[in-house]
């Protein structure tokens, strides 16, 4: 049935016929946020989507011309590090010794690897994009429009020349973006410590602390808490030795174990 469905859309050209109704209504600009191709799409694709064929839709439903632009993202890190991959290679050095042209053509016909299964997803959700004259971020057209918006930016007098702290990766050579940082995240084991803070008074009576980063703790002049957390003070008694400790109730069994009650 759905098969059925999807053939006779595109039979009737369901889509060109909203287009074509709308065509004379108030504008309402959108451009598809582009994906890269050179990826499979995930779940969370059809998430976003549906989102954003809600509101297009309903504009379009209000009688606006909704041109719904497909586009295509060519450029980034993640690119050229999955075509590294393919060749077998590692790092800018290589990459010249290749040679950047002959790089850059691999990298241009990557990014397409999976255009079908990307609008094979969209055809089955039913999230309608003009993907026969699509913006391809590789193209001239495009981005000599980014060279224009910065221009433009300019004689306004809205640059400014600032600084500003960025991750950097030294095997490939260049900055690297929050998103391109984030892709690189992996669990890892990593030294840490715990320090028994006391409180005022010269009691026994101590605040847990942990911490990745010990040498901070020189310069620290107060100790946060969370006013809507749960903190439980655990007490250990030897002899006439009655020791407590205060941390969060959540931890003590992880923290504590079976010695403290």
């Amino acid at each position: 049935m759905e098969q059925e469905l999807l053939a006779r859309w595109e039979q009737e050209q369901l889509f060109e016929q909203t287009l074509e109704a709308t065509k004379a209504g108030e504008p309402f600009v959108f451009f598809e946020g582009p994906p890269t191709a050179n990826g499979r799409p995930g779940i969370h694709h059809v998430f976003a989507r549906t989102i954003k064929d809600l509101v297009c839709r309903h504009r379009a439903m209000h009688g606006r011309s909704v041109a719904r632009k497909a586009g295509w993202d060519t450029h980034g890190l993640p690119v050229e590090i999955e075509v590294e991959k393919q060749l077998g290679i590692s790092g800018k050095q290589q990459i010249e010794e290749i040679g950047v042209e002959e790089f850059n053509r691999r990298c241009r016909e990557s990014v397409f690897t999976y255009r079908g299964d990307w609008e094979r997803l969209s055809a089955r959700i039913a999230y309608w994009l003009d993907y026969d004259t699509p913006y391809v971020t590789y193209s001239n057209d495009y981005v000599e429009s980014v060279w224009w918006a910065l221009a433009t930016l300019f004689d306004k007098d809205l640059l400014y020349r600032g600084y500003k702290i960025l991750p950097y990766c030294p095997r490939c050579g260049t900055s690297l973006s929050s998103h391109e940082v984030a892709q690189g995240y992996e669990d890892v084991e990593d030294p840490s410590i715990h320090v028994a803070l006391p409180l005022e008074g010269g009691t026994m009576r101590r605040i847990l602390v942990w911490t990745t980063t010990p040498w901070t703790l020189v310069s620290n002049a107060a100790l946060a808490v969370k006013a809507d957390l749960d903190y439980a003070e655990v007490v250990r008694r030897t002899g006439d030795d009655r020791r407590s400790l205060i941390l969060a109730e959540a931890r003590v069994p992880a923290v504590l174990g079976a010695d403290w009650a």
